[in-house]
């Protein structure tokens, strides 16, 4: 038995083989894990419990269906799925987190968030991720319409993609010192995010003890990404 960590699916209407993939990972080798947690960034963009597209209802039951089956699902929002909340996680079954949460991973405590704010050398990203992040920002955004919320939403993703296109990669990946902060501020050695799309295990050092830091990957049309972690180690696996 394991327990399995995911991020970065994106799942989007417009993308429907990572869905189906998705939906094989939850009714297959999830079905055998001590625990399931989705770190952020399930959905490219949630504009609300209220949405009533069929993506947010298939994907609902199936993690429903998860959780019944005996799994616990665990989620913290992501910088695409802040919006997610407690009825959404009701239909679904599964538990929100904090930004920021600590876990006793088979003896160890482990530090999980999504990872974006340990990006912080896109200082245009991290002023963004204060403004949406705002309760009262939030509260006018959701007494919006419906149809005024996915306009929205669709002008956001692509205002990101230009900014994204114009910035240099390593802005847009995990401050070292920001990490090591981090942890010396939760007073952990173990750590598991996503958000970077660049999956790795790196080990390092903090006050002359071993530290260990894995960064989930994105899922793709044919290729998903999830990080095993049991007893005997953290394994980073792909699966199609």
């Amino acid at each position: 038995m394991a327990t399995l960590f995911i991020s970065d699916l994106h799942l989007d209407a417009s993308c429907p083989a990572i869905t189906e993939l998705f939906l094989a990972f939850l009714s297959g080798q999830a079905r055998q894990a001590d625990a399931c947690y989705i770190l952020g960034d399930l959905f490219e963009a949630w504009i609300g419990d209220d949405d009533d597209a069929e993506l947010g209802r298939t994907v609902a039951l199936a993690l429903r269906d998860l959780s019944d089956s005996g799994v616990p699902v665990f989620f913290i929002h992501g910088n695409r799925d802040f919006l997610v909340g407690e009825r959404f996680a009701a239909v679904a079954g599964f538990r929100l987190l904090a930004e920021t949460e600590i876990i006793d991973l088979y003896g160890e405590p482990v530090l999980l968030l999504h990872g974006d704010t340990l990006c912080t050398d896109d200082t245009e990203y991290q002023a963004f991720r204060t403004q949406v992040r705002d309760p009262l920002w939030q509260s006018q955004l959701l007494a919006l319409p419906l149809a005024q919320r996915r306009l929205l939403a669709a002008q956001l993703r692509e205002t990101s993609r230009q900014s994204t296109r114009q910035k240099a990669a390593d802005i847009m990946d995990v401050n070292p010192g920001a990490v090591l902060q981090t942890l010396y501020d939760h007073r952990v050695k173990r750590m598991i995010h996503g958000h970077t799309h660049r999956p790795a295990i790196h080990e390092g050092l903090l006050a002359g003890e071993s530290t260990r830091r894995a960064v989930l990957g994105d899922w793709s049309n044919d290729v998903g990404s999830v990080l095993r972690c049991d007893a005997n180690g953290w394994h980073l696996e792909t699966f199609a």
